[in-house]
């Protein structure tokens, strides 16, 4: 449920991490919906901030099934004060990033971008691109920052 995710959220935040993150596959599951995820989360930064005197954040992932939702969930995002989303921009596409880059530098969100399906397309010896040029595209597409791993 939301509510037991903005708890795991606050534990960790409170527990001593900076920052952290929902799942590229964490969307808007029917056992938690988006909203209610986004409110239970904020009030988990909120509370483990003024308990730690601590900045604190979380990435919020707007990845939708259209640009137009996925805007609506990063202006929510940013009415509840939350300074950073999270997009996947593979898997929601080039163009759904060239939309949610500009309003996220227009209204002061930070937009990360995680690389969710890369595997498919760069670890191919016979075909596919090559990370460097897809983490390139994405920055030129106006992602913040990149989520790196294996």
């Amino acid at each position: 449920s939301a509510k037991n995710y903005g708890r795991a959220v606050y534990e960790c935040l409170r527990g001593g991490l900076d920052f952290t993150k929902d799942d590229e596959n964490v969307t808007s599951q029917p056992f938690m919906r988006w909203r209610d995820r986004f409110l239970c989360v904020a009030e988990a930064i909120y509370k483990s901030q003024s308990e730690t005197g601590e900045v604190k954040g979380h990435y919020l992932n707007t990845t939708a099934g259209t640009c137009e939702e996925m805007l609506k969930r990063a202006q929510c995002a940013k009415e509840l004060g939350v300074p950073i989303v999270m997009h996947d921009y593979l898997t929601g596409g080039f163009t759904a990033n060239t939309s949610l880059a500009p309003y996220c530098r227009d209204n002061g969100l930070l937009l990360h971008i995680h690389r969710a399906m890369h595997a498919v397309i760069d670890r191919q010896r016979n075909h596919g691109i090559h990370f460097r040029v897809l983490a390139k595209a994405l920055r030129m597409s106006g992602g913040d920052h990149l989520h790196s791993g294996t």
